[in-house]
């Protein structure tokens, strides 16, 4: 029904000088789907407030509803091209006026869990890119064409989005900073199997992924909720956080078209909480997430962590550990290089995960199931407040080579799911006893499969840069050689 006007909003973007990579393909296309999506609901409100016998007090003022300077409408329900701006009038009124209006709406907000704070937040991070208004008269005319009132509406503009998000987690390295492969992420939602009335926190919220797979599965699996498990599930169940802007932008409306009306995401630095300032009422009982690895964090920051490393995946993974409730359940994906490395930090880490959760499963994925990172990845799932005696590991193996034409599907996962469920040992699955690890002082996590499989081992930063080292001999006797014949 919508794919047309995505597709042809991407078409007027292609001819834009500011916008350059689908990563500003998404974050123009955002923030007009957000007014749009605004303006239904507010007009919704409007109508059962009228059905009410009362007023609606609109959160916009009248001239900077979408109705107003977007899509002014005649009495014959189309387009008012004479009240319509357009050209440099339109994008002045953009810059000037609506961007500056919106992004005061975080001083003016109640709380940072409302739709007025969201707003002011967006509005203030992000910036509109598209520079000639004619062009930008066209993509508002089409994302006018959108509708957002019925469940199938909003239904097929979550896919759209999420393949527009897909799109940008296959624009480069950068862009799978906002993408987890959706049959993963489904995967790491069945093996920890959320209840209705528990918290689910995401401190690397990214796209929102996790959250919105998290609503749908619970939306099939209670279908026929009360009027108040539905209020909780809206608004008391999801909370994260996302430092990137862009991230922050495009979870919040990727939540919307899920159904989700007000995300409690806040746009802050997780890792600027120091892990002695959560309390009890500030834990949660799921964590599902995939934390940003390969960064690096200041001195000041890691002040804030008992285990003081630069990885940033590791001191997330510090946090999420704090931020559990006893006997809360937690999937995390995580460079598979955790299992092994022999960094004092990373051997700490090891040690405190196996000695205060209760690691049970880790998925060993293979190579591929992130597009155009190069990185290799194992998923961790445990459980707060016992210590870990047994491991289940899965190799994961779906028989192909994976890549953007043949990415990991939710059949690669099946097979993981079921066996999970009893920890039942097959050709790519086994267990093992944590005080093996443990009585070591590497706690090396990392084994080989007793049934054939490959060895889970992985070599040490000096052995890389040792064959680094070999290979450019290596070239540089080459280089030398042919220019002898020259």
């Amino acid at each position: 029904m919508f794919e047309q006007a995505f597709k042809n909003i991407d078409d007027v973007l292609w001819k834009e000088a500011g916008c350059t990579t689908e990563l500003d393909y998404a974050e123009q296309t955002s923030w007009l789907l957000f007014l749009k999506y605004l303006d239904g609901l507010e007009q919704d409100k409007a109508t059962e407030a009228a059905l009410d016998g009362k007023k609606y007090a609109y959160i916009l003022d009248k001239p900077y509803r979408w109705e107003s300077w977007a899509a002014p409408k005649g009495k014959d329900g189309k387009l008012d091209h004479n009240a319509a701006q357009t050209g440099d009038d339109l994008r002045d009124f953009v810059n000037l006026k609506l961007f500056p209006y919106l992004h005061g709406f975080k001083q003016r907000a109640t709380g940072p869990n409302t739709i007025e704070y969201k707003i002011g937040e967006i509005f203030g991070e992000i910036k509109n890119k598209i520079q000639s208004g004619y062009n930008l008269r066209e993509i508002i005319d089409h994302v006018d064409e959108l509708r957002f009132r019925s469940q199938s509406e909003k239904y097929e503009l979550s896919h759209l989005y999420e393949a527009k998000i897909k799109n940008m987690g296959n624009a480069g390295r950068n862009g799978g900073e906002y993408y987890t492969v959706r049959p993963l992420v489904r995967a790491v939602v069945q093996v920890l199997r959320p209840k209705l009335g528990e918290t689910v926190y995401d401190g690397a919220a990214g796209s929102c992924g996790f959250h919105c797979e998290t609503f749908d599965y619970l939306k099939k699996t209670y279908p026929n909720r009360t009027v108040a498990q539905d209020r909780f599930l809206q608004t008391r169940t999801f909370y994260g956080k996302e430092k990137k802007s862009l991230a922050y932008v495009i979870g919040i409306m990727n939540m919307i078209l899920h159904g989700i009306e007000a995300p409690n995401i806040i746009h802050t630095n997780t890792l600027t909480e120091n892990l002695a300032d959560i309390q009890d009422k500030d834990r949660y009982d799921i964590v599902a997430t995939n934390p940003p690895f390969g960064g690096k964090e200041r001195a000041e920051v890691q002040q804030n962590f008992p285990i003081r490393t630069g990885e940033t995946a590791y001191l997330f993974l510090q946090h999420y550990i704090k931020i559990l409730k006893a006997g809360g359940r937690a999937g995390i994906v995580i460079k598979n290089t955790f299992l092994s490395n022999t960094d004092n930090a990373s051997v700490s880490l090891r040690r405190h995960l196996l000695e205060s959760c209760n690691l049970h499963t880790v998925l060993d994925c293979p190579s591929g199931t992130f597009q155009g990172s190069g990185v290799k990845t194992v998923v961790l799932f445990f459980e707060k407040g016992a210590p870990t005696r047994k491991i289940w590991y899965y190799q994961l193996d779906p028989g192909r080579s994976l890549g953007k034409t043949n990415p990991l599907n939710d059949d690669d996962l099946i097979d993981f799911i079921d066996r999970q469920k009893t920890f039942a040992d097959s050709p790519k699955s086994w267990t093992v006893d944590a005080s093996r690890s443990l009585s070591t002082a590497e706690v090396d996590l990392s084994v080989k499969n007793p049934n054939g499989g490959e060895e889970i081992k992985h070599r040490t930063p000096a052995q890389i840069m040792a064959e680094i080292a070999a290979l450019d001999a290596e070239s540089a006797a080459v280089l030398a050689g042919i220019k002898k014949l020259l």
